[in-house]
């Protein structure tokens, strides 16, 4: 038997309840840690799992933000110095990544707190977490408001990728499970992944095959 849910049930559930309930209905999700700095170089470090492709020429990537107040350092920072970078979460860093979540002053380092390493490569304003496999240097291009619910969402463009050498492939396909990525449901449920299957490009009237890769 499916429960069943309308709109009036639905808005009637306790708050955190329906928080966690719409959350959870949209499957698993990117989850990985924005790295910012302020112009004054304080550090931050924030968990997100709302990360999706938007295109690849250009290398696009969209991030939501919820409404301000409270206030949002890692949005703030993106739009006064233009870098963040998105680090991809594994298995041992995965604890250290949700304590980000906390609301901590923009003078107060996540890094510091949790104990995860800021890195500086080739010039780039964000810092990346060095624990981190998969890593993206993102500079900002759009700022989108959406009305319905006051959120925005931030355009960036990819301009610096670093991933291990054995979990890239010949045809470009980059294997995050190689490089343990972790997923997420929700807003608190951390998951490891198993590939069941990679297919060839669907077309009609012919077969469809796995890629051996």
């Amino acid at each position: 038997m499916k429960l069943n849910f309308n709109s009036e049930s639905i808005m009637s559930l306790d708050k955190n309840k329906r928080v966690h309930f719409i959350n959870s209905l949209g499957g698993f999700k990117s989850v990985s840690l924005i790295g910012t700095s302020d112009l004054e170089g304080n550090e931050n470090l924030a968990i997100f799992s709302s990360i999706f492709h938007i295109g690849a020429n250009p290398p696009l990537i969209g991030l939501i933000f919820r409404p301000s107040p409270p206030e949002r350092n890692t949005f703030n920072n993106i739009i006064n110095t233009g870098f963040y970078t998105i680090n991809h979460i594994n298995e041992s860093i995965y604890r250290q990544a949700h304590q980000t979540s906390a609301r901590y002053d923009q003078t107060e380092s996540e890094f510091e707190i949790t104990n995860l390493k800021p890195e500086y490569k080739d010039n780039f304003f964000a810092p990346y977490v060095a624990e981190s496999n998969i890593q993206l240097g993102i500079e900002f291009k759009e700022k989108i408001t959406i009305p319905i619910n006051n959120t925005t969402m931030i355009i960036g463009e990819i301009t610096q990728i670093y991933i291990p050498e054995n979990c890239l492939s010949e045809d470009g396909f980059v294997d995050i499970e190689k490089a343990n990525s972790i997923t997420c449901s929700g807003l608190d449920s951390y998951h490891k992944t198993v590939q069941l299957d990679r297919l060839s490009y669907a077309k009609p009237n012919q077969e469809i095959t796995s890629i051996k890769y």
